[in-house]
């Protein structure tokens, strides 16, 4: 096991002037499950592939533990890598596949048998050993890839995107079979995944991407509670907050046909280039149904609502005669709602903002504020 540190670390396509990853900075600790997430193109991968040797660091380096890996060679890493399409050899056994790493390696082959068998029995692969890939579902084929990482008993274990090819119900087995895993083994595992879910059960820490960029590292609570900037804010959370920027009058922002008081710490910290405007969010479960005469309540026409059993989610407009005070992004405003007593369509709906659960964030550079 080992530590994994990205030091500025910078990946640079010929032909494209912009990073795909720029300065990446990034201390994963020994045994820890960092989870690397953001949307398509946000060089979550590339960094993978960095760590890996996959990808060439134009600058900064990237060491594993106190050894400096940055121009070492993939094999001599010492990591185990598990990809999304599996990568197994079709004419090979599920044993073959899992222990073909360590048969290139001259290891003695009764060495292969008890890890191939050790790793079997963890993930349940036993009664499949003798099976070739085609006669395996997906999610077995997925335990066959991990069982190969596993047998090789690296420092790192590096996993791209290893859920995407599952169908939904498989997907939420697998993940957690694998966060089990891993804190049964208590390697150090890095793990990439555009799927916000998967980051927010799976990590314990979340790194969050955006152009190449961090956005921000820390807790899943810490970034669902939290959230740095308003990247960070509608990307972590489903349904997604409610975030929208709006015009501050006295003190107040004016959110559809209501005015709600902003604290000091606020206020002071707007500046002139944001033109007395804030964004502000507020995740659904954060709505508490109010009547038109609860102060700070804004109205809202329901459009549709969804029942899952459990939970139910109102999704409406709010409403307002300015459309400033309106927008918000993705134009419809989510609450979750009593699923007992759900409002019905075209119905309007007062709702306030629990106390000390509205975000707000600065209208011209997105970053958070003080509470």
């Amino acid at each position: 096991m080992a530590t994994v540190t990205f030091e500025d670390a910078t990946r640079i396509y010929p032909g494209n002037p912009k990073p795909a990853v720029d300065h990446l900075n990034l201390h994963i600790e020994d045994g820890e499950f960092l989870v690397l997430v953001g949307p398509s193109g946000c060089g979550k991968s590339t960094s993978l592939r960095m760590l890996a040797g996959l990808e060439e660091v134009n600058d900064g380096r990237i060491l594993i533990g106190e050894r400096d890996v940055t121009d070492v060679q993939p094999k001599d890493r010492d990591i185990a890598m598990v990809f999304q399409n599996y990568a197994l050899y079709p004419h090979m056994t599920v044993a073959d596949n899992m222990g073909f790493a360590l048969k290139i390696a001259g290891m003695p082959k009764d060495q292969i048998r008890k890890r191939v068998e050790e790793a079997a029995k963890i993930l349940d692969l036993e009664e499949y050993l003798a099976r070739k890939p085609k006669a395996l579902s997906g999610g077995q084929r997925q335990r066959v890839a991990m069982g190969r990482a596993i047998v090789r008993q690296p420092r790192v274990f590096l996993m791209d995107e290893p859920l995407s090819n599952l169908d939904a119900k498989l997907r939420v087995s697998t993940r957690t079979q694998i966060a089990s895993l891993q804190r049964r083994l208590g390697v150090t595992t890095v793990y990439v995944t555009h799927d916000q879910t998967e980051a927010l059960t799976m990590g314990d820490r979340i790194a969050v991407l955006k152009d190449g960029l961090l956005q921000q590292v820390g807790s899943p609570l810490v970034l669902y509670d939290k959230p740095a900037n308003a990247f960070v804010a509608t990307f972590i959370g489903s349904p997604a907050m409610n975030i929208g920027t709006f015009p501050v009058k006295d003190g107040e922002v004016l959110l559809g046909e209501s005015k709600v008081p902003l604290s000091r710490a606020v206020l002071d910290a707007m500046t002139p280039e944001d033109e007395n405007k804030l964004t502000v969010g507020f995740r659904p479960e954060n709505l508490e149904a109010a009547t038109a005469q609860t102060p700070g309540s804004f109205p809202v026409e329901i459009d549709i609502v969804e029942e899952l059993g459990s939970d139910a989610y109102a999704y409406g407009t709010l409403k307002g005669s300015d459309p400033a005070t309106t927008g918000l992004q993705g134009g419809s405003l989510i609450a979750r709602v009593d699923p007992r007593a759900v409002p019905r369509k075209g119905e309007t709906v007062y709702f306030t903002v629990r106390e000390g659960e509205q975000h707000n964030f600065s209208a011209s550079t997105g970053d958070r504020l003080p509470d």
